[in-house]
């Protein structure tokens, strides 16, 4: 089965975060929480702290995809982070899937990594998307990135992450499970 870390900084939008990982874990995907923070608690964008499975040193670096919830300042902080940063151009020069939320693919942007891609972002934030092809719609898939909108998006997205790593039938299931869009 399939493993992913998702990568939280103080900040972070806590539904993006969380909506994903529940879903993922629902399907059996192995979802490791890791603060980049040096410490298992993270406080959220608003004021929700949440307990991570790992501290980034402690992390297992060779997942399947790498995720980045959106909110402020956590996009900010998870951008500052350089290990993340050399971690998220690894897994991208390998074709390896990296996956951003809302602010967070700004993140991608600001590397570099979106040159000629398709993608999206929270509205207002699509400058940060350097030389990409910008859409709105809720998921954009191109190649190995995946990037998505915000909070009224997250489901998607977490069911998009579905479909990639295991397939569309298990996502259809999800989406019934959890009575969404029935």
């Amino acid at each position: 089965m399939s493993k992913v870390n998702m990568y939280f900084a103080t900040g972070f939008e806590e539904v993006e975060a969380l909506t994903v990982v529940d879903l993922l874990r629902r399907v059996g995907i192995t979802v490791d929480m890791v603060s980049i923070t040096g410490i298992k608690e993270v406080k959220g964008a608003h004021g929700i702290t949440v307990r991570m499975d790992k501290v980034f040193d402690n992390a297992d670096d060779d997942v399947d995809m790498l995720i980045l919830p959106g909110g402020m300042p956590g996009t900010t902080n998870l951008a500052a982070h350089l290990g993340l940063e050399t971690m998220i151009k690894t897994y991208n020069n390998r074709g390896k899937y990296i996956a951003a939320i809302c602010a967070a693919p700004t993140i991608f942007g600001k590397m570099g990594l979106l040159k000629g891609k398709l993608a999206t972002c929270y509205p207002g934030m699509e400058d940060g998307l350097v030389d990409a092809y910008v859409q709105y719609d809720p998921v954009v898939v191109d190649d190995n990135i995946i990037t998505s909108r915000g909070v009224g998006t997250a489901i998607d997205f977490g069911l998009a992450i579905v479909k990639i790593l295991i397939d569309q039938e298990t996502a259809d299931k999800l989406a019934k499970a959890i009575v969404y869009n029935v």
